[in-house]
């Protein structure tokens, strides 16, 4: 079978590294990539031995793309996704999909409409931790997610509820079954116009409870997820993709007795992971493991995280008014 003919829109940062990636993968060939800033577009290009462009018309014009990864300004997502399906391009879309949900269901029925595979880049679904967790995690009573770090000017166009939360709400609703049916939110901004601290909660309707808190502005690094079930607490950290298991037996001579397992289960690089699957969905026809669906759903729930926050804001100013 001919490898999937892939190119990169935006080589910052991340969009570097699908790049880089995308040379790694069997079944890929990276034939292009695109930047606005035609010295790092021109610079990436070299150091990976693929044809640079800074104007993404050009870029489409010029590479015979069957797939393409989308990692520019959550505000140009659209456009972006909007002009590589229309071409019958494969499109996979960093997270957050889309600024606005209408944006989304746009996408999705574009998508639909063209027959072409549509994932949305929320990454952590391929962190091996969280991989094992669904698999082995039935009946969640409680969870709670802490995702903290320090402040970095690299994400100016969205606030830390789109850049990080979105990545817990995501693996959340994984997770649980049961339809949401509340949430409550708070936040504040330290650094700009946009929140740098949020706490949600949110309740499901046969009684599970999520509770999550994400920082940009901490001085310490924290990633983690807690799973509260009937018989054990489960532990996940995903920057170091470790599981941890808690259970009280029932022990003769001291009464209870916490036993803790640390599971062993194949790590991988979660990127690579994630461009494997987009590739492999590509070549099989295959609906990707977090789909535009998937991705829209994640949107909706952090748009009215953002909200809640708003309103909360709101009512207190008008109670000291």
């Amino acid at each position: 079978m001919d490898p999937v003919r892939v190119g990169v829109i935006g080589v910052g940062h991340l969009g570097h590294h699908h790049a880089r990636v995308y040379t790694e993968i069997l079944g890929a060939r990276l034939v292009g990539i695109v930047d606005i800033d035609d010295e790092r577009a021109a610079s990436v290009g070299e150091s990976l031995g693929v044809p640079s462009f800074s104007d993404v018309d050009l870029f489409f014009e010029r590479c015979d793309l069957d797939a393409v990864s989308i990692v520019v300004p959550t505000c140009d997502h659209y456009d972006m996704a909007c002009r590589a399906l229309k071409r019958g391009v494969h499109v996979l879309v960093e997270k957050p999909v889309t600024t606005t949900v209408e944006q989304a269901e746009n996408l999705l029925r574009l998508a639909e409409r063209e027959g072409l595979v549509l994932q949305v880049g929320h990454i952590e679904r391929f962190n091996s931790a969280v991989q094992y967790v669904r698999n082995t995690v039935k009946e969640p009573l409680m969870l709670q997610s802490r995702r903290l770090g320090p402040f970095s000017s690299r994400i100016a166009d969205v606030g830390v509820v789109l850049d990080l939360m979105i990545h817990d709400i995501d693996i959340i609703l994984s997770l649980v079954s049961a339809p949401l049916v509340s949430i409550t939110a708070s936040g504040r901004s330290i650094m700009g116009c946009h929140e740098d601290i949020a706490l949600a909660q949110l309740n499901f309707e046969d009684g599970t409870l999520a509770d999550i808190l994400v920082s940009r502005v901490s001085e310490r690094r924290l990633r983690q997820l807690e799973i509260m079930e009937r018989e054990r607490f489960v532990t996940v950290d995903y920057a170091t993709q470790d599981v941890s298991i808690h259970r009280c037996v029932q022990d003769r001579s001291t009464g209870m007795l916490e036993v803790i397992e640390h599971p062993v289960f194949p790590k991988g690089e979660p990127l690579k992971l994630e461009l494997q699957h987009f590739i492999s969905c590509v070549h099989d026809g295959r609906k990707p493991l977090v789909s535009i669906a998937d991705g829209k759903r994640a949107l909706e729930v952090a748009v009215e995280v953002l909200r809640r926050i708003q309103l909360g804001s709101t009512e207190e100013a008008l109670k000291i008014v």
